[in-house]
Order: structure tokens, then C-alpha cells, then sequence
């Protein structure tokens, strides 16, 4: 795997922290947990590492602690490196010791990192989209098309009313955005944007100074939205899996979508593997009377009921006589027996006793917070 000293990552670990309150009332974003043993900074960092970008900043916001745990120095995205490496980034806003309002503000804020960086280009990316990208093939269309942003999208499915986040792009014949609405009142499919953008640091230089004197803090509105004309931004289609996480449900959902193999392996590649900090755990340890259909057990599990269409962090254990269905069960949590368990998701640590029945929607899963007992 070649490095590419010439682009520089920044990581966004806490924008849209608002759309998943009750996963990110202690942690950010990035570090919420995801598909048994990974967290969500693990899918840009390892899409950054796979595309050869080797110096790479991880802006924070708050409640980052479980964010330092995890990534620590970097070491297992091999971003330990000397020359380049990965670098967390400071919370507070550059005019005040306020937290920041918006990407344009944060950048302001770590701006001077991003000057001494060795790179001619910038590539920005959030923790709240599941996916497998490589970013060699968009850097080098920014590159030969000329233009100052690229903005990465993919098709999908949009429903205004399910109060989800997206960005639309309409692209005119040569593959350039000549509008973008945000929220707009529409359903169907259309090219949602990924908050994923190329831009040359010099072009980036300029807009954040620009935003900065006029007290402009949002890429999306006061850049997208309303400098289309103005600027001239490629719009570059990602064709692989995604999943973008804008509620519980779509956490929920995007969690259950691992357990379709196609989908599974679309992510999760060979080629190009999803780096995560690993732990040390005993095997999963089945009673004599478990039964497991379609799920994805991590290490340390102890299954003594049956488990159907679930994800199940490291150390969960689940008890005898006890049914539990399309749920994710975070690290360390017990289920007692004799219980039935469907449509849930439950945080770090939960207990739920003997005898409980607790059941969810798939729209409107039951979330059950950290350390809870039940």
C-alpha cells in the first residue's frame, strides 16, 4: 500500500452527533460502537489508510475520551508514523474558547495544522457513513477536472419525511453540481451527498479565512448551498454499499444490513480491510441448548438462550430459555433467562434480569442506556 504524502485526511469525529443523542450523550460520534467490534471513526480512518493517505487530523468536539482509548497513537490504522500520522485535533472554536458551530469553524480553529501539513490536497470526511471507499480514483477526476471542490455522493433513497440529514445534487451532462438543496421536500431516489470533499488546500485556505471574517460556519449551507454558481464543483459518484446513520433507526438498520452477506462483504474486503483496535478475548462459548441463526457473535460471548438476527458485542452473555431477536447488544451486557428480547438496541453494560420481555419496532427500536438495569 503506497502513501500519498501529497493529500491530508481531516476527520470530522463529532458532526451530527445531534441525530444519535441517546448513542452519543458520552461519546462522540466516532466512537459509538458498530457491527460487534468496530467503532464509526474505524470505516474514514481505515478508507484513508487503503487510499494511501498517511497524515491524517481527527477534529474533536466533546465527550472525546472513549475516542482517545480507541484510537491511541494510531498504531493499528499504521498511522504511528513519524512523517505524517494521525493527530487529534482540539475542541474549542478560534475566536473563543466556545466549541465550535460548524465544519467551516473548525477548520479555522486547526488551521494551522493544516498549513504545516505536507499536502496540496484535502480530504474531508465524517464518522456517520458506513462504507468502503477509495478516494484515489475522486482525488485524481478533482484533479483533472479542474475543480475546486469535489463533492462525493451516491444514489439512494430520500424520504423528507423520515426527518433525516441529506444534501442533494443536481449535476448538469459533464458531471458538475449545478444545484444543491438541503432537506429538501421530496422522496425517491436522487444523488445524496456523503459529506465527503477533495479540495486543494490553497482553494480550502481561501474559503475558511473568507467564512472566518464574514462569521460563516457551515461548509454544506454556506458553501454548497449558496456558491454553486459561483464556484465550480464536481460532483464524483461512489457506487459501493453505504449506509448513512441520521437517527437510531438508521444505526439500527445499518447494524442489522451486515447480516446480509452481499452487503457484509461490500464493506468488509480483503483488499482493503476495516481496521479496528483489536482486545484480546476467550471464544464464544455456546450452552448445550443454544441456537444460533444470522448473527454476528463477537468474542468473549457467553450463549446459553437463542440469538436470531442479532449483533452481539464482545462479552455479552445471554441466559437460558431466553429469546432474543433483531437486536444489538453492546459490550458486556447480560440478559437473564427465561426472557424474550426483540427490536432493541442496549448500550454498554446493560443488565436485564430473569423473566423481562422487552420489545421495540424496527422503526422505533427500544434503546436501553449505558450501565442500565433492567
Amino acid at each position: 500500500m503506497g502513501t500519498n504524502q501529497n493529500v491530508l485526511g481531516l476527520v470530522f469525529a463529532s458532526i451530527h452527533d445531534d441525530k444519535i443523542l441517546d448513542l452519543t450523550k458520552y461519546r462522540t460520534m466516532g466512537s459509538v460502537p458498530f457491527g460487534g467490534r468496530y467503532r464509526l471513526i474505524d470505516f474514514p480512518l481505515s478508507n484513508f489508510v487503503n487510499s494511501g493517505i498517511s497524515q491524517v487530523g481527527v477534529i474533536t468536539k466533546r465527550n472525546y475520551g472513549s475516542l482517545l482509548d480507541h484510537i491511541g497513537s494510531g498504531r493499528e490504522w499504521d498511522l504511528a508514523s513519524k512523517k505524517g500520522g494521525l493527530h487529534l485535533l482540539p475542541p474549542f472554536s478560534h475566536t473563543s474558547s466556545t466549541i465550535y458551530s460548524g465544519r467551516l469553524d473548525a477548520l479555522g480553529n486547526i488551521w494551522s495544522f493544516v498549513e504545516h501539513a505536507a499536502a496540496e490536497y484535502v480530504v474531508l470526511s465524517n464518522c456517520d457513513v458506513v462504507t468502503n471507499i477509495d478516494f484515489r480514483p475522486a482525488i485524481a477526476a478533482h484533479i483533472k477536472s479542474g475543480a475546486e471542490i469535489t463533492a462525493i455522493y451516491a444514489k439512494g433513497f430520500y424520504d423528507h419525511t423520515a426527518g433525516t440529514s441529506a444534501t442533494i445534487f443536481e449535476l448538469d451532462e459533464n458531471g458538475f453540481v449545478t444545484d444543491a438543496a438541503i432537506d429538501p421536500p421530496m422522496t425517491g431516489e436522487c444523488r445524496l451527498g456523503l459529506d465527503m470533499f477533495v479540495m486543494s488546500k490553497d482553494f480550502l485556505r481561501k474559503i475558511v479565512k473568507e467564512s472566518m471574517s464574514r462569521n460563516l460556519f457551515s461548509l454544506r449551507r454556506d458553501i454548497l448551498l449558496s456558491r454553486t454558481a459561483k464556484y465550480k464543483i464536481l460532483g464524483y459518484e461512489h457506487q459501493n454499499y453505504f449506509s448513512k446513520i441520521d437517527s437510531l433507526a438508521d444505526y439500527f438498520q445499518a447494524n442489522l444490513d451486515l447480516l446480509d452477506s452481499a452487503k457484509r462483504n461490500a464493506i468488509f474486503t480483503k483488499a482493503a480491510p476495516i481496521y479496528t483496535n483489536t482486545k484480546d478475548n476467550a471464544p464464544v462459548h455456546f450452552g448445550a441448548d443454544a441456537v444460533i441463526r444470522n448473527s454476528l457473535i463477537a468474542d468473549g460471548c457467553i450463549i446459553e438462550g437463542r440469538v436470531e438476527n442479532c449483533v452481539l458485542f464482545r462479552g455479552v452473555r445471554i441466559g437460558k430459555n431466553t429469546i432474543v431477536r433483531d437486536s444489538i447488544i453492546m459490550q458486556g451486557g447480560t440478559i437473564g433467562a427465561n426472557g424474550a428480547i426483540r427490536n432493541i438496541i442496549a448500550d454498554r453494560n446493560v443488565r436485564i434480569s430473569d423473566d423481562r420481555q422487552l420489545t421495540g419496532s424496527k422503526g422505533y427500536p427500544l434503546f436501553i442506556g449505558k450501565g442500565a438495569e433492567i
